[in-house]
């Protein structure tokens, strides 16, 4: 068995897994060299910019169906079971994992010992174990990297096997399909199988981490993007697809700690993670600066296309997806905080895109209805892939993050609400999404009001001016903000025909209890009083 990397395996690498012998194993390879290897087997280009340019092949987003929790002693009381949390017996986990240690017996792997969580305190170390260069440089960008002479002793906590031309037999393996993600918290191995797609090896470690903190360790986790001023105030901004989160977070006047999952303790908001992984369709330089600049060698950008005759990336094209990804390490960004370690927030941001132009631009919650709001995660998408289709459509997905949550939302909620009343925190609803009307009427709001909202909540500039509540979702208007016309600021005010507007709030508040119902039974009463009147 040959060794090329220049660092000394650790002792009983294999053997810690069952993996009796490999070809060759590529040991904590630098990016350098993993680059060099992908496009050598075909598995990437450069671009013009230097970086990787990778097809994920099949699958170029998750496949939440296909991602399954071993129900055992430790989680069949304690894990949510629901459709994001589908449950599968151990034995099925212990066929497909000597069947995939089978697989990678005389195949050339790479490894990579890594962790998550910047702060010291709650670092779980993770050996990735890889059948590509590409993907083990995706682990490197999006975790965070020990120190070369940590590697001799480190201590792993959990393995993460991912094998991308692996494929299950859904007739004897007990699962869905050839591709599979599975979870098991007694044995702390995750097996990915038959996708190339990354975003499941980020995702899953995520998911483990809401598990993991949450339940043993009294630390809320949260899927949200993370600043801090330059007097060590920190915000917390939460939000899904296009609700600019991303956008919203990077602040040229304040520092990055990271733009996707972080843990709050006592003290602290902290990175989960070592890297970022963004979208980039539609990419500009001028909108989104950090990102655009950080596409260079080292990172990776998947599911794009080239100009015609060039190396240069096409952030328009959705010939491919429409979910073009990068991934880069956070030292990337130029503003990004080290090591990614904010005090406890001052300002908590609930963002979002709502399409029926009913919630205000900004809008102050109490602790019942952040609880409330938290757990809904609203926003509202337009239908534009139907010929003919513009009314907007409510998406709901708890804790902005429910494909991730192996607890029951309410218990992150109880958590936030708790940390809320303790830290005294404000916490903001922010509607980056329509004024004047719904889709079709209004117009988008601005992204320069809706950052002078952000700027003047950061900067107290909302802490003495008048409120009023909003008559349906009992939200608490400012009746003034700097730089932004007064106008704006109530959604109602904004619409020509008053009776549509309480009618489609109506509407709305509907849809938010409806979805609500499912929760009901594990939100206690002062959730439950966070919600709208009708």
């Amino acid at each position: 068995m040959s060794v090329p990397t220049m660092l000394a395996v650790p002792k009983n690498i294999l053997f810690n897994i069952g993996l009796k012998h490999a070809d060759d194993i590529y040991y904590q390879l630098p990016p350098e060299e993993l680059i060099k290897q992908a496009v050598a087997k075909g598995e990437g280009v450069l671009s013009d910019t230097g970086a990787l340019v990778i097809d994920t092949g099949e699958f170029t987003g998750r496949s939440p169906k296909d991602r399954f929790i071993i129900k055992d002693k430790i989680t069949a009381s304690t894990i949510d079971w629901n459709e994001f949390n589908l449950p599968i017996d151990e034995k099925y986990f212990d066929l497909l994992y000597k069947k995939m240690m089978d697989y990678l017996t005389d195949k050339k792997i790479w490894i990579r010992d890594c962790y998550a969580c910047a702060h010291p305190d709650y670092r779980i170390n993770i050996r990735v174990i890889n059948e590509n260069p590409c993907t083990n440089l995706f682990a490197y960008n999006m975790f965070l990297r020990p120190k070369e002479e940590e590697l001799n002793d480190i201590k792993i906590d959990w393995h993460l096997i991912q094998v991308p031309h692996f494929y299950a037999n859904p007739s004897i393996d007990g699962v869905r399909q050839k591709n599979f993600v599975l979870i098991n918290f007694t044995k702390k191995i995750i097996l990915i199988g038959g996708t190339q797609y990354t975003g499941e090896i980020k995702k899953t470690i995520f998911s483990i981490l809401n598990y993991i903190l949450p339940h043993d360790r009294n630390v809320l986790s949260m899927h949200c993007s993370a600043n801090v001023g330059k007097k060590g105030d920190t915000a917390i901004f939460f939000g899904l697809s296009g609700t600019g989160k991303t956008t919203l977070s990077a602040d040229p006047n304040r520092m990055l700690i990271g733009d996707d999952e972080h843990g709050w303790n006592e003290e602290t908001v902290f990175n989960f993670e070592g890297g970022c992984y963004a979208k980039t369709i539609n990419l500009s330089k001028e909108e989104e600066p950090d990102i655009y600049n950080a596409i260079k060698l080292g990172a990776i950008v998947e599911n794009v296309t080239f100009i015609d005759g060039t190396n240069t990336i096409d952030y328009s094209s959705k010939k491919i997806t429409e979910n073009t990804r990068v991934s880069y390490p956070l030292t990337f960004i130029a503003n990004a905080l080290e090591p990614s370690i904010g005090k406890t927030p001052k300002n908590i941001f609930l963002l979002t895109a709502d399409a029926y132009g009913i919630l205000p631009p900004i809008s102050k919650l109490n602790p019942a209805q952040a609880m409330y709001h938290f757990i809904s995660g609203y926003t509202a998408k337009v239908a534009g892939t139907e010929a003919g289709v513009k009314e907007p459509k409510p998406t709901f997905s708890a804790c902005f993050g429910a494909p991730f949550l192996p607890l029951h939302p309410a218990k992150y909620a109880e958590m936030l609400g708790k940390k809320m009343k303790e830290h005294d925190v404000n916490l903001w609803m922010v509607n980056t999404g329509w004024n004047g009307g719904g889709y079709g009427v209004g117009s988008r709001m601005k992204l320069e009001y809706t950052r002078a909202m952000i700027c003047a909540a950061l900067n107290g500039k909302l802490d003495n001016v008048h409120y009023h509540p909003h008559s349906v979702f009992g939200v608490m208007i400012p009746d003034e903000c700097p730089g932004v016309p007064a106008e704006m600021l109530s959604a109602k005010a904004t619409w020509k025909d008053k009776d549509a507007y309480v009618k489609t709030a109506y509407m709305l508040a509907r849809y938010f209890i409806e979805n609500f119902e499912k929760y009901k039974d594990g939100a206690n009463e002062e959730i439950l009083a966070g919600g709208p009147k009708i």
